[in-house]
């Protein structure tokens, strides 16, 4: 026989029950779902964010820019030769003067080059006086044969004028007058060469000279050169101000022309500021700014913008306009802004996070308690300011802070 299998018969209060609890389960899930969906359980610690408010007035439009306090006067300081460094005297801030003495440096070869044109000068100051005496007792023994000569000519002078007399007495025949007249003229002659010979001499002795003295000041000139080249190894300020930079290290080689470093005043700085290339159509001479030091504020002006392009910023000299301040010292780094125009009567607000000039952005507007979106047209860039176009009112306040993650959110609570 064949066995029946009986079905297990469900009794109608278990089928309702069954159905109750899938229902029940299905209705919460709607419920979270709906619950999660909502705004409300978006909540926001008050001090979490940073509000601002929708002002309306006059708007300063201003292009922020950073840099440093520079120098107008600044001295490059590079070697002459190559040297290497032995000792170091004042460090990058120091305040020098201008025979202040920043480094020293030692080169064997110039030292040696130095003592060898100091012997070659000797050399040649010692031909000269050499050189000196010779002409002298060149000339002396050439005077002394001129007055030999004269002493002769004047006896022979005295000789034929006896003999004339006695010519004339009839003593002496007339061809011992034409004699001693011949001998006259020649002897006459040779004092005259003798002369002629001396004032030559004199001629050769200063030109012979002067081509020593040439040589001693080619000598002096090479020596003097040289001595300037070992001065320039003990390296001064030359101008007075502060040392912005030092290129070398102790016990360092330097070759010719390398930088060693750099002076700048102290009194003419002015601020090298950098400027998005962006906003570098709105920056022209003669704008007014204002510079932070850290320690103050100061009034400046735009007195050059550099056409180059560096990195996507151009670079802008402001000019105190009341004189360096006091807390202001070479290199120091600084904020600028840079105010181009004013518009008049608008609505304007600090700038929100991730917001740009010239957009739409969905904005948290604060009321009481609860933050609900609203879009905004913004304008002009205005530094750390923005104008608003529409979307809002003055004096509503506003969320700026990041809010990204709510986006999706119809409102956000915010707790205190």
């Amino acid at each position: 026989m064949m066995d029946v299998v009986k079905q297990k018969q469900v009794r109608p209060l278990q089928k309702v029950r069954l159905i109750i609890g899938v229902s029940m389960v299905l209705l919460f899930a709607w419920l979270s779902l709906e619950l999660f969906s909502t705004s409300d359980d978006f909540k926001l610690q008050r001090q979490a964010i940073i509000v601002g408010q929708v002002k309306q007035g006059d708007l300063n439009v201003s292009v922020d820019g950073y840099g440093v306090l520079r120098s107008n006067k600044q001295k490059l300081i590079t070697t002459q030769d190559p040297a290497t460094v032995y000792e170091i005297l004042v460090r990058p801030g120091g305040a020098v003067k201008p025979d202040t003495i920043i480094l020293k440096m030692q080169d064997p070869d110039l030292t040696q080059q130095l003592e060898s044109a100091e012997m070659e000068l000797n050399r040649q100051q010692a031909n000269f006086r050499r050189q000196k005496l010779a002409n002298q007792r060149e000339l002396l023994m050439e005077m002394a044969t001129l007055a030999e000569l004269t002493s002769q000519h004047q006896s022979l002078v005295m000789r034929r004028e006896a003999q004339q007399t006695l010519r004339d007495q009839g003593v002496v025949p007339a061809i011992e007058v034409k004699t001693a007249e011949l001998e006259e003229e020649q002897l006459a002659e040779r004092v005259k060469l003798q002369e002629q010979r001396i004032a030559q001499l004199k001629l050769v002795h200063s030109e012979d000279l002067t081509i020593s003295q040439e040589l001693i000041n080619q000598a002096h000139s090479i020596l003097a050169r040289l001595a300037e080249r070992e001065a320039k190894l003990t390296v001064r300020a030359g101008t007075e101000g502060v040392l912005q930079r030092l290129a070398v290290e102790l016990g360092q080689s330097v070759v010719a022309g390398q930088e060693l470093a750099q002076v700048g005043s102290s009194k003419d700085l002015q601020a090298l500021v950098r400027v998005s290339q962006s906003k570098a159509e709105q920056i022209q001479v003669g704008q007014s700014a204002v510079v932070n030091t850290r320690r103050e504020q100061v009034q400046a002006k735009v007195t050059r913008i550099s056409p180059q392009v560096q990195e996507g910023t151009i670079e802008v000299e402001l000019t105190f306009v009341n004189g360096v301040p006091d807390s202001a010292r070479p290199e120091l780094n600084v904020d600028a802004q840079i105010n181009t125009h004013q518009l008049k009567n608008v609505l304007y607000v600090e700038r929100p996070s991730n917001t740009q000039s010239h957009s739409q952005q969905t904005l948290f507007v604060l009321e009481q308690d609860i933050a609900v979106p609203q879009l905004v047209s913004f304008g002009i860039d205005a530094g750390k300011f923005l104008q608003i176009e529409s979307g809002i009112s003055p004096n509503q306040q506003i969320i700026l802070s990041d809010t990204s993650t709510y986006k999706n959110a119809k409102q956000v609570r915010i707790m205190q």
